[in-house]
């Protein structure tokens, strides 16, 4: 049974199909890590699949961090924290270090300050 013309259910792909069915990145990037892309690593990405050449774009003006990434691409954060870690793997993105290790008290107010400002959007 085919969808009717104009149904959105029709044109969703499933999350972990755009991962090959994997749920976990091959390695750990924190949200806030801020991610580079250089023009090599777009025209390479153009061949590497749709997602990958969308993140490249959005990586090469501007640094952006993992969540900002998924927010832009409209890919879930799990779905783009393993395609980004592939990327990195790759070479087709570069990891800048966040900010440096802070205890859990410091981290833990960065967090509350970040979920208050989300709440008065």
């Amino acid at each position: 049974m085919e969808p009717p013309h104009g149904d959105p259910r029709g044109a969703l792909v499933r999350p972990y199909a755009v991962t090959r069915g994997r749920t976990e990145p091959s390695r750990h990037i924190a949200l806030e890590a801020v991610l580079s892309a250089s023009e090599r690593a777009v025209v390479e990405a153009r061949f590497a699949g749709h997602d990958k050449y969308r993140i490249a774009q959005i990586c090469q003006s501007t640094p952006q961090s993992l969540a900002e990434i998924a927010a832009y691409t409209r890919l879930p954060l799990g779905v783009a924290r393993v395609i980004v870690a592939d990327m990195v793997a790759e070479g087709l993105l570069t990891l800048h270090s966040a900010a440096p290790a802070q205890r859990y008290e410091e981290r833990m107010e960065v967090l509350e300050r970040v979920l208050s400002g989300l709440r008065r959007l």
